[in-house]
């Protein structure tokens, strides 16, 4: 329970130095930095040396002897290049982190993604409002200053107790008042700091959901174009299977193959067209969630057909130690324990007690022509001081609430952290263990090739069943499908790299606290980018 508010109203005789003398003395107490709660330190993270993973650092398996030297790869299939790391000049990724795979059209779309996507202007407007937060904790720094002008006329009953006269009187009041709470104990400091740190996660929070969205373009992007490639593969092995089909039938009719043969040419062939077919779900699936990433329409947006299965480039790694600077999770969970920090002080500056100055004047008058006359001015002016005696020990529970609160982002920070290694050890995982499989799989695809033209030529020298040729061919067109679902997990898997490095960013590119209370245009340029 809080005391009453001790006003003081006077008149200039009254107004003494002994008065002012105390409220002086708390005055300069809040002017000079009288802060109640723990100053912030950010937590020491010990980092690895190196990751793991990287293929300079993985363990190598002893490789068997070389097998004979195969044809060509075809280049349907993708590119073969060993996956490798940049090199040490290129410590890490900068701005625009798509173009390092060097594809003019999804260059394109990753900008237009920047522009029109809802989801970041979603988090850019919830930046904004939390810049606003910043601007109306400030604004408890200054007094307030109203006014509420009111003119009334009024007859009083002849007949009311104890006397009544009937009068009517007209009052017409036009009153300014202003008061001002002193940052005695840095409440207010505090809660503009927690506002500006909020701010920041804000800004943190638009850049982790920026590089989410491009991200996912960038997998989507390559998930359509593997189904590109796979539809080629598909409509190659159909054009193959019909040429099949027809020597089969021409043999048929001279009498030299029998009709089963012809049935199994024709079972084959359409086995392989409806599976051609079938790619077309998938595709349509990625194309319109392509549209949606670029805020367009999917009943208005198409990308033309492009086989295209990549050998993903060198991905610059850096440091560990830097990967805590260019996470935008892990800058965003390092400000929450900021704010959290400073809640602490809101919360124990509740302990001291609160001094509000307030001063009125203005002018009162029964008439108009004598409302600005120098004897219808009044005034007050004085302190008002409360403290809180007994609250059952509400503000000891609520400091207690606040240090757990800032313990608990404390952990959340360190397992982000953890996170941000275990992804980026993942994704490097992946990457090395695709490339070897892709030379496996490669190898593989070629065997069949050549298992399917020696089995041609003896069923064409009528030694094999056209049975043999046609487990030959699935089994060659496994092989290849194999391929290519390979080698599109392998450049989605070089784009979660990417996004677990932190893309393009680094935490200078936080909006710095001092220009969290500039104009909107100078604070929010570095963010648009």
């Amino acid at each position: 329970m809080k005391e009453p508010a001790i006003e003081m109203r006077m008149n200039r005789r009254n107004l003494t130095p002994r008065f002012l003398l105390p409220a002086a003395a708390l005055l300069w107490c809040g002017l000079t930095g009288c802060v109640a709660g723990p100053k912030y330190h950010a937590p020491a993270t010990p980092a690895p040396d190196a990751y793991k993973e990287s293929p300079a650092n993985a363990p190598q398996k002893p490789q068997p002897p070389a097998p004979a030297p195969s044809p060509a790869p075809d280049p349907t299939l993708g590119g073969l290049g060993r996956w490798t790391v940049a090199q040490p000049k290129d410590s890490s990724l900068r701005g625009k982190w798509w173009e390092i795979y060097n594809d003019p059209e999804l260059n394109a779309l990753e900008e237009q993604l920047n522009i029109d996507n809802q989801n970041i202007k979603q988090s850019f407007e919830n930046f904004m409002a939390a810049r606003a937060l910043v601007m109306e904790a400030r604004a408890q720094y200054f007094p307030v200053v109203s006014t509420a002008p009111s003119g009334s006329r009024a007859r009083s009953s002849a007949n009311a107790a104890p006397v009544g006269n009937g009068a009517t009187n007209t009052l017409l009041d036009l009153p300014v008042t202003a008061s001002w709470e002193p940052d005695l104990w840095g409440k207010i400091r505090n809660t503009v700091r927690q506002a500006k740190y909020a701010a920041q996660i804000s800004a943190a929070d638009l850049e982790g959901e920026r590089l989410t969205e491009q991200a996912s373009l960038a997998t989507l992007y390559f998930e359509l174009c593997g189904q590109d490639a796979l539809q080629q593969i598909l409509d190659e092995t159909v054009a193959a299977d019909q040429k099949s089909l027809d020597f089969t039938r021409a043999q048929f009719e001279t009498g030299i193959a029998n009709q089963l043969a012809v049935v199994q040419a024709e079972n084959t062939l359409e086995s392989t067209q409806s599976l051609a077919t079938n790619l077309g779900v998938a595709r349509a699936q990625f194309e319109h969630a392509i549209a949606t990433l670029i805020g367009k329409a999917a009943s208005d947006f198409s990308i033309p057909a492009k086989p295209l299965l990549i050998t993903p480039p060198p991905i610059p790694l850096g440091l560990p130690s830097q990967l805590l600077e260019r996470r935008p999770d892990i800058a965003a969970a390092e400000r929450a324990m900021a704010a959290a920090n400073a809640q602490i002080g809101i919360a124990r500056a509740a302990y001291f007690p609160t001094l509000t100055l307030s001063a009125a004047g203005g002018l009162e008058s029964s008439a108009w022509k004598h409302l600005f006359d120098w004897p219808s001015r009044f005034w007050s002016i004085g302190p008002s001081v409360s403290e809180t005696i007994f609250d059952a020990g509400l503000r000891r529970a609520t400091v207690h609430q606040f240090v757990a609160a800032y313990n608990a982002d404390l952990a959340a920070y360190r397992q982000t952290v953890l996170t941000a290694f275990q992804q980026v050890e993942d994704a490097l995982a992946v990457l090395r263990i695709l490339t070897e499989q892709i030379q496996q799989q490669h190898a593989a695809v070629e065997s069949a090739k050549m298992a399917l033209d020696l089995e041609m030529t003896r069923y064409q020298s009528g030694l094999d069943p056209y049975l043999d040729v046609v487990i030959e061919q699935n089994t060659l067109l496994a092989a290849q499908q194999t391929l290519a679902l390979i080698e599109i997990q392998r450049a989605t898997a070089s784009v979660q790299l990417v996004e677990a490095l932190g893309g393009g960013w680094d935490r200078s590119q936080l909006p710095a606290l001092e220009e969290l209370t500039a104009q909107p245009a100078k604070a929010d340029t570095a963010l648009q980018q």
